[in-house]
């Protein structure tokens, strides 16, 4: 495999629409530039294959035409990890080189595409996380970029266009450290996590290349008037709003306002069994599965698209104002952002417009004037999550394009179009109920099943669990926390009104309440709660009370925890945990689980006296941010588990965790994305393109219908991230069922439609048809 020829046709046209970010702009850029390359390990020595470190995994020399590869079998099905690993026997040092990059040649022989993550690790502990999709049926050669320009740039967005010209399938950076310590690289670990089936891979030709030739201009004006990439053709881009409109036309006369047939009128089995009908959603155990009941009676499995809202559709333009003429953010609203005309305050005069980053002003060949019809799809930020700036202009393009295909403006008229048309497309494609998030103004329509949902915000105190992703944790023994759930909830229960095409409530989302990576993730919440001092802390007061029922006296705790505290009052001092012995993991247990119940309990209790009617979804846990604590003190209280789950498939170690349970549950989030649709970053799982996605998504959902606990599933999200991220986080992903114009991704829905025609059928297949 000296020199991998690419078998895969679908691979080839997605590397050439790569590519053609840059030849359609610069053509004076050279097709690659790599200065120099050198071999690392190619499997033609014996000794080679002793690098390889192999986890849930086998490998082989295989030989042909005197090239030697290493073929690795990957017991994927089975275990949440399978990876293999190549680590020298000396750290790399490649400080030679004044931009570092690895390749690497990958085969996939299977019929299924296998996305990857890939590890570089240096010798200080640090590794960079990188992602890529391997198509089925195909070979090529893989970059992994470590040093490079464009990694010490800022650009407010996920993943960048390409900056240098090259013939490689470029990765994806993911997370961990962008420039890892290139004078002591370590190891490079590739792994297949969460998938439904074994895989094989076949690796050869690990090289340290030095790329050159890198385009200044890369940033610049990537993005066309529609929201669009400006430098790469795709289908279904738009050329004008001629083409807009046709397409929405066409659209239209194929669109049905009912459910498809054999449902209810809340989308229910009507060809099934009746249960009790009491007027409301609910849950039963039914011959063995866990399902949803809809408010006739008939069996309701939820499958619908999660953030449908005009909320994250805008992106930061580098421009913004005079901040002190806008009104300032109600810490206790969670409306994302607002138009500049709702900010102004009424007696301030029009701010004045600057650009605050040339480079993110630069990337947009179109902004409208503010005299401009078209400027009501601007808005602000007045503050961000991540990104190049902590506030600023926003503009959504998904909007404005709404607005040119409905030939309005009004925001009234714009609305009623967008809610009408996305409701007849949820009939169309047979989804039986929306996800999370959304828009409120769809509360009282009766047309389509939904979940409200929430959060808790406010002044009250914090804990950390060591990885507050999202923020800081609350600290649930502060009244105020209570205070401000009761708040939440109140406004809940004002937009639902007690309506019955309300499934249930979600509260929160993926907060941080610890990993099962070791003792000190798991038990962060508790350590960093010991670090504090009781008088100032509720939650460290409520954990001294614990560990005094515990423990009979001091000396007995000390005993517990190799500790020399003199007296219970000492323990009030900040502790800092040094080392967790078995008697500690004990009480860390206890401590973590009474935390989880004392949020619970507040959320349900608030819930039953104020939305007694309708279920408690949960709080949407993350899958890297749960433990078996929390798990269980969820389960006490809620009425259905919530998980988002972003892996191929719900593969058979998860089984472990719902079946100690035994708890109705539902998929908050799970998507993929492809490099075909113009984005420069397919999301968080990898398809090799549209109609891969399409596959996928099948995969993921029958491995949810087959499963006995699971009632649900939703798709994260209705409509593509922008193209230069969204303004609250830079997320740029291909993950919509829609792109920026509003367009369907035909392959997808047509994937879907499939599984929804089919959903009771499958699910109950002993119940007559």
């Amino acid at each position: 495999m000296n020199s991998i020829i690419k078998k895969s046709l679908g691979l080839a046209l997605s590397s050439i629409l790569l590519l053609s970010c840059s030849d359609n702009h610069h053509a004076s850029v050279p097709e690659t530039e790599v200065i120099q390359k050198k071999q690392l390990v190619d499997f033609e020595k014996k000794t080679d294959k002793q690098l390889v470190i192999l986890e849930n995994a086998s490998s082989k020399i295989v030989t042909d035409n005197n090239n030697s590869t290493l073929l690795i079998n990957l017991a994927s099905a089975n275990h949440h990890n399978s990876s293999f690993t190549i680590k020298p026997a000396d750290p790399w040092d490649f400080s030679q080189y004044k931009n570092v990059a690895l390749t690497i040649d990958i085969a996939n022989p299977s019929t299924s595409s296998a996305h990857l993550y890939i590890y570089t690790h240096d010798t200080s502990g640090a590794s960079q996380l990188r992602s890529t999709v391997v198509p089925a049926n195909s070979q090529d050669t893989y970059l992994i970029e470590l040093k490079v320009p464009s990694l010490d740039i800022n650009t407010g967005i996920r993943n960048n266009p390409m900056s240098w010209q090259h013939d490689f399938v470029q990765t994806i950076w993911r997370g961990g450290v962008k420039q890892p310590d290139v004078s002591a690289i370590e190891k490079v670990r590739i792994l297949i996590s969460g998938v439904l089936e074994d895989k094989q891979m076949q690796i050869d030709n690990l090289k340290v290349i030095e790329p050159s030739g890198f385009d200044e201009q890369y940033l610049t004006g990537i993005v066309d008037k529609f929201g669009q990439n400006a430098k790469q053709d795709f289908e279904r881009k738009v050329n004008s709003v001629e083409e807009l409109k046709s397409v929405s036309e066409k659209e239209q006369k194929q669109l049905q306002n009912q459910p498809i047939a054999g449902r209810s009128k809340f989308n229910g089995w009507a060809n099934g069994p009746k249960l009790e009908a009491t007027g409301y959603f609910r849950t039963e155990k039914y011959q063995g599965k866990w399902t949803l009941v809809d408010p006739q009676g008939y069996l309701f499995f939820s499958n619908g698209i999660a953030n449908i809202r005009m909320a994250n559709t805008s992106t930061i333009t580098g421009y913004d104002f005079d901040t002190s003429l806008i009104k300032q953010r109600d810490p206790t609203d969670d409306t994302p952002e607002d138009s500049i005309g709702l900010n102004r305050a009424p007696d301030k005069a029009i701010p004045t417009r600057y650009i605050s980053s040339p480079l993110r002003a630069n990337m947009f060949n179109w902004l409208p004037s503010y005299d401009s019809e078209k400027a009501a799809s601007y808005g602000y930020r007045r503050s961000v999550h991540s990104g190049v700036l902590e506030h600023g202009e926003t503009y959504s393009f998904y909007r404005v394009n709404l607005a040119r295909k409905y030939a309005t403006n009004k925001q009234s008229e714009l609305m009623e179009h967008w809610r009408d048309t996305t409701i007849k497309r949820m009939h169309t494609w047979g989804f039986t109920s929306f996800g999370n998030w959304v828009d409120p103004s769809y509360y009282q329509l009766d047309r389509l099943p939904y979940f409200a949902n929430g959060w808790i915000i406010g002044d009250f105190k914090t804990v950390s669990s060591g990885n507050d992703y999202w923020g800081a944790m609350p600290d649930v023994f502060d009244p105020v926390f209570a205070q401000r759930a009761e708040a939440t909830v109140k406004q809940i229960a004002q937009e639902v009104q007690n309506n019955p095409w309300c499934v249930g409530v979600f509260i929160d989302n993926e907060k941080s309440w610890g990993s099962e990576w070791g003792l000190e993730a798991q038990y962060g919440i508790v350590i960093n709660a010991l670090t504090k001092q009781a008088n100032e802390s509720p939650i460290k007061q409520a954990f001294v009370e614990k560990l005094k029922q515990r423990h009979a006296d001091i000396s007995a705790l000390n005993n517990a925890w190799n500790s020399q505290f003199k007296n219970w009052q000492a323990l009030d001092a900040p502790y800092k945990v040094t080392q967790i012995t078995t008697s500690m993991q004990q009480d860390f247990a206890t401590l973590l689980y009474d935390y989880g119940e004392k949020y619970f309990s507040i959320v349900a209790n608030l819930l039953d006296q104020h939305m007694p009617n309708h279920m408690y979804m949960g709080p949407r846990f993350a899958h890297w941010a749960m433990t078996p604590e929390v798990r269980k003190a969820a389960a006490k209280y809620v009425d259905v588990m919530s998980y988002n789950y972003y892996r191929e498939g719900i593969d058979q170690p998860y089984w472990d965790i719902l079946e100690s349970l035994d708890m109705p549950s539902i998929i908050g989030e799970f998507h993929n994305g492809a490099m075909d649709s113009g984005l420069f970053n397919p999301g968080l799982i990898h398809a090799e393109d549209q109609a891969d996605r399409g596959k996928k998504y099948q995969e993921y959902m029958y491995s949810v219908i087959d499963n006995p606990y699971f009632v649900g599933a939703h798709w994260f999200q209705y409509i593509d991230s922008p193209l230069t991220g969204r303004a609250y986080d830079g997320e740029n992903y291909n993950v919509g069922f829609v792109n920026v114009a509003d367009i369907p991704y035909q392959p997808l829905v047509d994937a879907a439609k499939e599984v929804n025609e089919n959903i009771y059928t499958r699910r109950f297949k002993t119940q007559k048809q």
